[in-house]
């Protein structure tokens, strides 16, 4: 590990505290001269390092870098997170995690991206993804659980994703079936999960996790239609949030909702969260425009809806592809 990445692993380290030059050049066995000069080359990368006399440095609050360091410094989890990839821009971590799963990436990769310049939605729709503005990952799993257990992995996403939210700042999170997040009524967060499924043997093969959060105040990033039905977790909560502190709080829930996820333990606090159940919606089926009221998320989290003929109806995500709350 070279000078640079040494420090920063220090200041991952030490969190809010300062750390003197003569206490980093010990700890990295090189001279304060090559501390100053690994400062000076992580502030020309866009870290902001905070410098006091007598105290010495540490990194400000108000960095906002994606760092492989900074991300694994604050992750607690057994598998999610073994590796890490930082990118200061790709097309979609997605497209880059399928194109690493070829090449063996270990179970638990996560890809993560200050830019995306093709993000990707369901549906074929994109993700608008402006640097510094957004958390862009992907999560390379490779299941040890039923395919009949996999239509469930974005929902448990979707909860790990609202938790690490809300355990960094004052904010009700709520699930618009079956991957978007929502706070006051507007979209912050959108999930996509990607699989392959192992046809000899029946089983799942991979699975793709791809989660980007709107967390800094978007500004003109969007236009004006995107701006109506979409926003971040800042301009909703006031709250600047680290998004490496975000990106292993996600990590580290994910891990522990996957790892349980056949007990479907998760889905309690799904449907607490859950926001069409209640409503009349309609439901975009293939070429059919299903009406009826939400009843609720059953065990396989597929969304139960009432039709007027009073027969429920389990909507999976891959049948239902449009579903609105009718005014």
């Amino acid at each position: 590990m070279n000078v640079r990445d040494s420090l920063l692993k220090a200041f991952a380290e030490a969190g809010s505290s300062y750390i003197s030059g003569s206490a980093l050049a010990e700890q990295l066995g090189v001279s304060r001269n090559a501390v100053w000069k690994a400062v000076k080359a992580l502030e020309s990368e866009g870290y902001i390092i905070d410098s006091v006399t007598a105290k010495g440095y540490r990194l400000s609050g108000q960095s906002n870098h994606l760092s492989a360091h900074l991300i694994s410094a604050k992750v607690n989890a057994s598998v999610i997170g073994s590796n890490i990839i930082v990118l200061d821009e790709t097309d979609s971590t997605n497209n880059y995690a399928k194109k690493l799963t070829a090449s063996e990436a270990p179970n638990g990769t996560v890809i993560a991206a200050d830019r995306q310049t093709a993000g990707k939605g369901r549906m074929g729709r994109s993700f608008v993804s402006p640097s510094g503005k957004g958390l862009y990952m992907s999560v390379i799993v490779h299941p040890e659980f039923s395919i009949q257990t996999a239509p469930l992995i974005t929902s448990a996403a979707a909860v790990a994703t609202a938790e690490a939210i809300e355990s960094l700042c004052k904010a009700d999170v709520r699930i618009k079936w079956v991957n978007d997040l929502y706070i006051n009524g507007k979209k912050i967060v959108g999930i996509l999960t990607e699989a392959s499924v192992d046809m000899e043997m029946r089983a799942l093969d991979i699975a793709v996790i791809g989660i980007g959060i709107n967390v800094r105040s978007i500004g003109d990033s969007f236009d004006a239609e995107l701006s109506a039905r979409a926003t971040s977790i800042q301009d909703e909560t006031g709250v600047a949030l680290d998004r490496n502190e975000l990106c292993a709080a996600v990590i580290n829930r994910l891990d522990a909702h996957l790892a349980k996820i056949e007990s479907r333990e998760f889905l309690r606090e799904y449907r607490r969260r859950e926001l069409l159940t209640g409503n009349m919606i309609t439901a975009q089926i293939g070429s059919e425009t299903l009406t009826g009221k939400a009843v609720g998320i059953d065990r396989n989290a597929n969304l139960m809806v009432e039709t007027e003929n009073g027969i429920v109806r389990s909507l999976s995500s891959g049948e239902a592809n449009l579903c609105r709350v009718l005014k």
